[in-house]
C-alpha cells in the first residue's frame, strides 16, 4: 500500500473529469463554478488551516486530497452529492492502494462537507467544510445577467475580495470579505449563507478555534 500526496491526486485524469463533468451539470443547473480550480482553492486552504495550527504533514495532506475530491459527486447529482461523491472517492483510493486508515479519514471528510447533512467530525473534515464554505468570490459566477441572479449568484458577485485568516494569539479563524454593498447587504449576505457560517462555527470550534466574519472592516460574527 502507498500514501496517497495531493500532487498524485490533483494530475489524475480520470478524477479531473469526474470533477469537471460535475461542474458541467451544475452549470446548465444555474450553479457557481465548481471546476477544478474550485477543488484546487479548497485543498490549498483547508491543508493552509492545518499547518498553521501544527498538525503533522501526514494529515495535512489528507485535507489537501479530500478538499480536491470533495465535489466529484456533482457528477452524479446535486442532491446528496456529498454521500455519492465519498463512495465514489473510496472506489479511486481502494483502486490506488491506499491505506484503509487514510481512505477512512478522506471519506469521512467528503460525506461531512454537505451543511444539509453534514458535520466538522475530526480535524480534517473540519478544514475542507470551512475552506468549502469560505470559497466566496464574483468570478465563480457563471451567469453575467445581473438581472437574472438568484440569491446565490448574488451574494457571490458582490463578494469583491475574501480572505480566511488564523489569529493564533486571539484562537480565531476570521473570513475578511469585501462586499458591494450595492449589490447585496451584510444583512443579505449572513441571511442567504447562516446555514453555511453555523457550519463553520462548528467546524472551527473543533479546531479550538472561534469563527469569526468581517465584511468591510466591520465584524457581524
Amino acid at each position: 500500500m502507498k500514501k496517497i500526496t495531493y500532487e498524485v491526486v490533483k494530475h489524475s485524469e480520470e478524477l479531473n473529469i469526474y470533477i469537471e463533468q460535475g461542474n458541467a451539470v451544475l452549470g446548465v443547473m444555474g450553479y457557481t463554478e465548481h471546476s477544478k480550480k474550485h477543488a484546487a482553492k479548497v485543498a490549498y486552504t483547508a491543508g493552509k488551516i492545518l499547518k498553521k495550527l501544527g498538525y503533522s504533514e501526514h494529515i495535512v495532506e489528507l485535507a489537501k486530497v479530500a478538499g480536491y475530491m470533495h465535489d466529484i459527486g456533482n457528477s452524479i447529482n446535486r442532491m446528496d452529492h456529498a454521500h455519492s461523491g465519498a463512495l465514489m472517492v473510496f472506489q479511486l483510493l481502494r483502486d490506488w492502494d491506499v491505506p484503509p486508515e487514510d481512505i477512512a479519514v478522506i471519506i469521512t471528510a467528503v460525506g461531512q462537507h454537505d451543511e444539509a447533512s453534514g458535520t466538522a467530525v475530526d480535524p480534517v473534515s473540519a478544514a475542507v467544510i470551512l475552506a468549502d464554505k469560505t470559497d466566496v468570490r464574483r468570478n465563480r459566477v457563471r451567469n453575467k445577467i445581473k438581472a437574472t441572479f438568484d440569491k446565490h449568484d448574488q451574494v457571490n458577485y458582490a463578494a469583491k475580495s475574501s480572505k480566511l485568516k488564523i489569529d493564533l494569539e486571539k484562537k480565531a479563524i476570521v473570513l475578511e470579505i469585501e462586499l458591494d454593498e450595492t449589490m447585496c447587504s451584510m444583512i443579505d449576505y449572513f441571511e442567504i449563507f447562516l446555514q453555511r457560517m453555523l457550519m463553520c462555527r462548528r467546524a472551527a470550534e473543533l479546531l479550538g478555534l472561534r469563527f469569526k466574519m468581517t465584511t468591510n472592516g466591520n465584524k457581524i460574527s
